[in-house]
């Protein structure tokens, strides 16, 4: 593990990480830290582990009491479903788990990722969705079908590189009883109100280069580096732009409250994220 913690060894106080690989630029330790001081946790500690999908059954099986709860980043998100004891709904629609929180029956699998995407188009002020447009396929793609049905989405657009591959999505928005239409991105031209991209950062020249317009809100669900060529484009139109750190974010207050049990501190949170 790249922090070279034993997550094995019990210690005093209470632990939790964000686990992935990679996972060196995450935000989410100065998000639960913050969490933690103003809440006045002083023996809860929160670290960054860099592992594999394949380290996760054996990290999960050698941990200590201590160990309370994490964040799951790529490419863990898929096998924090399949090594849980306990899955909710949500996660087992999704196929993946963003969180991981220890409970009297064991590990039990949570996706606050939908949760994230649904306030940050919330608060850039999205009340409700018409047509709507999804930029990739994977499992952030998933979360934020659920976020936009959740706002009365009656029609999702699938945009991507290599259509045989978004079966997964298009399942969840099947089971959702939303109509949808996919596209390839070679030949796309999103015209819907609000678009949802979870294209990383490789492929963003490729939607950059999208036709994009003033009427549009789009959510990029990345935030380093910021912006993207995509938020550019879109500012360049006369677009709306939210960025990915208010989802970092408010996925973020929802896994403080299901590891501590207490209300998240939102205001600390989210000054520490902008004083960084």
């Amino acid at each position: 593990m790249a922090d070279g913690s034993d997550a094995g060894t019990t210690v005093g106080g209470q632990r939790a990480a964000v686990l992935g690989r990679p996972v060196g630029h995450s935000l989410s330790p100065l998000l639960h830290r913050a969490a933690y001081a103003a809440l006045g946790l002083t023996d809860w500690t929160y670290d960054a582990l860099d592992i594999g999908a394949e380290d996760l059954p054996v990290l999960l099986a050698g941990l200590g009491e201590e160990w309370r709860g994490f964040s799951v980043t790529m490419p863990c998100k898929q096998a924090a479903v399949e090594v849980a004891d306990v899955v909710e709904p949500l996660p087992a629609l999704l196929r993946a788990a963003n969180t991981l929180v220890r409970t009297e029956a064991g590990w039990r699998a949570e996706n606050t990722d939908v949760t994230g995407v649904g306030m940050a188009l919330q608060l850039a002020g999205v009340a409700e969705v018409d047509r709507a447009a999804i930029l990739g396929a994977g499992g952030t793609a998933a979360a934020a079908a659920v976020a936009l049905a959740s706002l009365g989405a009656r029609h999702v657009d699938v945009v991507v590189r290599d259509p045989a591959r978004a079966g997964d999505l298009l399942r969840v928005l099947d089971t959702l009883a939303v109509p949808t239409t996919v596209v390839s991105l070679r030949a796309a031209v999103v015209d819907a109100g609000v678009v949802v991209s979870t294209v990383p950062v490789g492929g963003q020249p490729d939607v950059a280069a999208l036709p994009w317009q003033a009427q549009q809100t789009v959510l990029d669900v990345l935030y380093d580096p910021w912006p993207t060529p995509l938020a550019t484009a879109v500012t360049a139109a006369g677009g709306t732009v939210v960025g990915g750190l208010d989802v970092l974010f408010w996925q973020a207050t929802v896994q403080v409250e299901l590891m501590t049990g207490r209300p998240a501190p939102i205001e600390a949170m989210r000054a520490a994220l902008y004083a960084r």
